[in-house]
């Protein structure tokens, strides 16, 4: 039974995609939203992000009509919840502590991104409250490489034909 819920585990219906990248040149800058962005240790060029497990800020595309209904807004834009990246299609949580593919880049998934205290102002009172549980994940930089809106965003595994990837 334990191999048959590791493959459970391990099965996802299909592959995501990356629909949005932003970046915020300063902590309280607003947001640039880009068409690709190159990736290191450090995160993603251009942002003010910093090397380590919170590198990377991504949230699930799903989510956000979900934070729109219980901030009680018609919509949210990915810029007003200031997470660098958007994918739809596949379950971030399932890839808790786990890797991410995106394109060529390759994450590590590390823990759930708590909502600030200016959700409140950005979505409105009961914002901060609307995001708890769907403020999306942070993550590191195993692989760098340049991430493109539409690259495949799939549960990963450390590419050895090339150089790129870091000994796990």
């Amino acid at each position: 039974m334990k191999g048959h819920l590791a493959q459970m585990i391990a099965t996802h219906a299909q592959a995501g995609r990356l629909d949005w990248i932003g970046l915020r040149s300063a902590r309280h800058a607003n947001m640039d939203v880009v068409a690709k962005a190159d990736v290191s240790e450090a995160g993603l060029a251009g942002d003010h992000g910093r090397a380590g497990k919170r590198a990377v800020t991504l949230i699930q595309a799903e989510h956000l009509p979900v934070i729109a209904a219980l901030s009680g807004n018609a919509e949210v834009k990915p810029e007003t919840l200031r997470r660098n990246l958007v994918v739809s299609g596949l379950n971030l949580l399932a890839l808790r502590k786990g890797l991410l593919r995106i394109g060529p880049v390759l994450l590590d998934i590390h823990g759930p991104c708590a909502p600030c205290s200016r959700m409140e102002k950005a979505l409105g009172p009961g914002g901060y409250n609307a995001m708890r549980g769907h403020g999306g994940w942070y993550a590191s930089v195993i692989a760098s490489g340049q991430m493109t809106v539409g690259d495949p965003v799939q549960p990963g595994a450390p590419d050895f034909s090339t150089n790129q990837d870091k000994s796990l």
